[in-house]
């Protein structure tokens, strides 16, 4: 009897292990095969095969190179005969009248030497292009269109020509013409432009120079000078990068001014009724569920566009964050140092200052630091809806889709601007909470 129980209780636990076993390898081969099957659907539902067909492996590069580079542009008037030179194509970066760079011969034949033995010719009534290895491409505008003459053989595929315009991209730089104009295109390294435009004084002054005149008496000159450049635009940038970190710090401490209060009405220890409790966490569930973008979509048609619209987005989103956070660090004080606050006489407004208050405060500093940090790259998106900030510039210069350069600076501005706030907030966080005084 005795030997038979113990067989059955044997038997009974070797089947609950077998089945423990069981369930074990089934959830180790099982999670990874429903997750494998997820993969899959996602890989085809998403087109992935088509997307990476369609992708353009030259434009991705072109892109990239625009972000390093910057053209000038030399553009011939076909109706006039006009030559004009100008960087990035600008009318603020244009070379004076009859005046251009050492690799441009202007004249009544203007000639423009893209180097390495590409030389394009601008003639009276016909414009030609030498390229090396291949042959002279001579083209006529005129009322008709454009009538090209190539080398003979297969046009290749650098060389796209259609009745109004033919276009030729090489290493050496890009050449296009229609019927009005002809203009090419030469490429560069660097930021061209960034500190002086062609019409400042100090326009192609070396460093040394530069610091020499800057300490005869010049610095004020040398500085207003960079400060107000019309292409790159200085000072702009700096108003549109303390812009974002406004929209930023408004949003986020206006939202922590009000949360703190409404918290104590969600929190289970201080408000005893329970409708009223229930009010005040839907109430932020409510405010923190839509995001900042869609705030700022629905405040914009209230103010308009502008920083405020950004910082009043953050401030709504962010009231409901740190309304639930707040709340659930009430809930979780001590009570014994509030206990020892009210013996000695404190009223309920001295209770919850001296009693509540310190205890919440490391939360309430390392979430509103913490947000901060975080908000100061969302106020970069938000501005770009709103019409504030850097977000602003970033997409404005991404639209136009011909200043790639700027678009890199601005992003580079972005990075060292979160890289900052990252510091700052730490620093702070150090410097409030732990009582670090040495930063370490």
């Amino acid at each position: 009897m005795s030997t038979f129980s113990t067989d059955l209780g044997l038997d009974g636990l070797k089947a609950e292990t077998d089945t423990l076993f069981r369930r074990k390898r089934l959830l180790n081969f099982g999670l990874p095969a429903v997750i494998a099957v997820y993969l899959i659907y996602v890989f085809f539902s998403f087109d992935v095969p088509g997307l990476w067909q369609r992708a353009s492996m030259e434009n991705a590069r072109t892109l990239v190179a625009d972000s390093y580079s910057y053209k000038t542009h030399v553009t011939r008037d076909n109706r006039s005969g006009e030559v004009k030179i100008a960087i990035e194509g600008e009318r603020k970066g244009s070379y004076p009248a009859g005046e251009g760079p050492d690799w441009v011969s202007i004249g009544e034949t203007t000639i423009v030497d893209l180097g390495d033995g590409h030389i394009v010719t601008f003639g009276a009534e016909e414009v030609s292009y030498d390229v090396p290895g291949y042959g002279l491409i001579s083209a006529t505008p005129g009322r008709r269109g454009v009538q090209a003459v190539f080398p003979e053989g297969v046009i290749p595929d650098w060389i796209s020509a259609s009745k109004n315009r033919v276009a030729i991209t090489t290493d050496a730089g890009r050449f296009t013409i229609t019927r009005n104009r002809a203009e090419v295109f030469r490429y560069f390294t660097g930021w061209e432009l960034f500190w002086f435009t062609l019409d400042s004084p100090y326009y192609g002054v070396g460093p040394g120079a530069l610091m020499g005149l800057a300490f005869s008496g010049e610095a004020g000159e040398i500085w207003s000078d960079f400060w107000n450049n019309p292409m790159w635009r200085h000072r702009d940038v700096a108003w549109a990068i303390f812009e974002t970190i406004l929209m930023a710090f408004l949003g986020t401490i206006g939202g922590a001014i009000i949360a703190l209060p409404l918290a104590f009405m969600a929190a289970r220890n201080f408000t005893p009724f329970a409708a009223l409790r229930f009010t005040a966490r839907r109430f932020f569930d409510f405010l923190r569920g839509v995001d900042a973008l869609i705030w700022t979509i629905v405040l914009a048609r209230a103010f308009g566009p502008g920083p405020l619209t950004g910082a009043l987005a953050i401030l709504v989103t962010d009231t409901g964050t740190f309304g639930k956070i707040f709340s659930e660090a009430l809930e979780n004080v001590d009570k014994t140092q509030i206990e020892g606050v009210q013996s000695t006489g404190a009223n309920a407004v001295q209770r919850y200052r001296f009693g509540v208050i310190p205890q919440i405060t490391p939360v309430l500093l390392s979430q509103l630091l913490y947000f901060l940090e975080s908000n100061t790259r969302s106020a970069t998106i938000i501005g770009a809806i709103t019409g504030g900030g850097i977000g602003l510039m970033l997409t404005q210069a991404i639209i136009t889709q011909k200043d790639w350069e700027e678009v890199a600076y601005y992003i580079v501005l972005i990075i060292l601007m979160v890289i900052f706030m990252d510091w700052f907030s730490g620093w702070l966080r150090r410097r409030l909470i732990r009582g670090d005084e040495g930063g370490h």
